[in-house]
């Protein structure tokens, strides 16, 4: 939309000049976003890049969210651990199989709680299988549980990939330094 389309589509002078000033707001925007991405693209990409990415729903920025946000994956003992850090579980407190109230709903990070919801939002959208599984759960519980539920199971993917590569890693660390020595 140039600045002539604008002038014809708004009749008010105040919402055109509103309008072109947004429109050059989003394009300085878009600029920046287009230099980030590309210095991004640019740099070598580690393998738990690329095998995030393999994952149905998460892209680039998720994955850069992914990473940085969950730092050393070794600090989680169980995928468990990191789906709860990562507030893809329910906080409940059970004593003798009674519910005694909620704990800290608000512990773990909620930027990967945003990003594993959006994860799953996008992976609802463009795989069938996890689709099929969304709308059987959605048939017995409401659409946030439900969205819950297939972030959890990406949060589960992302730990088994992160926490496999690590492991690789440290093998091909000790080989060669097993080799050095």
């Amino acid at each position: 939309m140039n600045v002539e389309q604008v002038h014809i589509d708004f009749s008010s002078t105040n919402t055109a000049l509103s309008v072109i000033s947004n429109l050059s707001l989003i394009r300085c925007a878009q600029q920046q976003i287009n230099a980030i991405e590309g210095a991004i693209n640019k740099t070598s990409l580690s393998s738990e890049f690329i095998n995030l990415t393999s994952i149905d729903g998460i892209g680039n920025t998720l994955v850069l969210s992914i990473m940085l946000e969950t730092g050393t994956i070794k600090r989680f003992d169980s995928p468990g651990n990191f789906s709860s850090y990562c507030r893809c579980v329910k906080s409940a407190k059970y004593s003798n199989g009674k519910k005694k109230g909620a704990t800290n709903q608000k512990n773990g990070n909620r930027y990967l709680a945003w990003a594993f919801t959006e994860a799953a939002n996008f992976a609802i959208r463009y795989n069938p299988t996890i689709r099929k599984n969304y709308q059987r759960k959605l048939g017995k519980t409401n659409q946030i549980i439900a969205i819950k539920t297939v972030a959890h199971k990406v949060a589960r993917a992302c730990y088994h990939i992160l926490k496999d590569m690590s492991h690789l890693m440290n093998t091909r660390l000790l080989l060669n330094d097993h080799k050095t020595n």
